[in-house]
């Protein structure tokens, strides 16, 4: 009988509409796999960011029974080095064992808690100045998109709360839930926690070309030996103006981006299939399964073997 996870979400005054609901959408669309609950620190309705009250459905008490909490974001100017006491008090409730997720400005929250202490971490990075001065124990790393430190996650402003619960689908279920997911809800399956925060995208000119069509072009020849120059001459574009507008629209150097998607796509196949690691590193254009091993681990933190162990027990 497969185990549905409870996700808690805690909602402040304060609190972005669109953030809260996040997890209720992400979370909600993987088919009974998880059951989402919103709280508020005294089961009263909480005061949002815009021009209306949420009303929720249970008290802080629920947060006991929670296998996983997320703290949405919250207004800059609810932001201080001290918790309130009736959220310290919520807050207590955790379990031990529970993973706790921030999204955005939230990360304020768990750091004033001590969650944060030793940790790497991220928010959003208008408040990166802020956060430093507050919390000066925390590792803080304002240029990417999120962060998993184990039992404690932090993600940066507004949309990275979907790539954050999108890659907790997929650590829990594996890459094809998780797109499956990200199907239901329409938006991009995969975007890595280490892609920028902040990307410079400037309007292009009318009729100005993108690199949007070499990227799709690539994804469906990832086998292949690909060079700067065959995206560029598919975009038609020289190297040097290609190479540019790569960065401009994506945050990272095409280099940087094959190998993430060559790593994207091994994980799939390490989950799904039963191919060796050095038939899945031709199947996604590494030279070699050593390869393979050595960017996966530089990813992820483990081997093509233990991370298959590992989906495989999960299945």
């Amino acid at each position: 009988m497969r185990h549905t996870e409870r996700i808690v979400v805690l909602a402040l005054d304060g609190v972005y509409p669109f953030e809260l609901g996040i997890p209720s959408r992400i979370f909600g669309a993987a088919e009974g796999r998880y059951e989402v609950l919103t709280c508020s620190v005294d089961g009263r309705p909480v005061r949002s960011n815009a021009d209306f009250s949420i009303a929720v459905e249970h008290g802080p008490e629920i947060l006991a029974t929670a296998d996983t909490v997320v703290v949405a974001s919250v207004t800059p100017s609810a932001l201080a080095p001290e918790l309130p006491e009736e959220v310290a008090a919520a807050l207590a409730y955790i379990r031990p064992d529970a993973r706790i997720v921030s999204i955005c400005t939230a990360a304020f929250v768990l750091a004033a808690a001590g969650l944060l202490d030793g940790r790497k971490a991220t928010t959003h990075w208008q408040v990166v100045d802020r956060f430093r001065e507050m919390f000066p124990q925390v590792e803080l790393d304002p240029e990417v998109l999120f962060v998993d430190d184990g039992r404690v996650l932090t993600s940066a402003g507004a949309a990275s709360g979907v790539d954050v619960c999108l890659h907790i689908v997929r650590s829990d279920h594996g890459s094809e839930v998780a797109n499956a997911v990200a199907r239901r809800c329409v938006v991009p399956p995969f975007r890595d926690g280490g892609q920028a925060q902040y990307i410079e995208q400037p309007v292009p000119p009318r009729g100005a070309a993108g690199t949007a069509g070499a990227r799709a072009w690539a994804l469906e020849h990832l086998d292949e030996s690909l060079a700067l120059a065959d995206l560029a001459r598919h975009a038609g574009m020289s190297l040097r103006t290609f190479a540019r507008r790569f960065q401009e629209e994506v945050g990272m150097s095409p280099g940087r981006w094959l190998i993430q998607q060559r790593v994207v796509r091994a994980r799939h196949l390490l989950e799904s299939t039963d191919l060796s690691v050095d038939q899945i590193a031709g199947e996604v254009g590494f030279a070699t399964g050593a390869s393979l091993r050595q960017h996966l681990h530089a990813a992820i933190g483990v081997t093509p073997v233990a991370y298959r162990r590992t989906f495989q027990a999960a299945r």
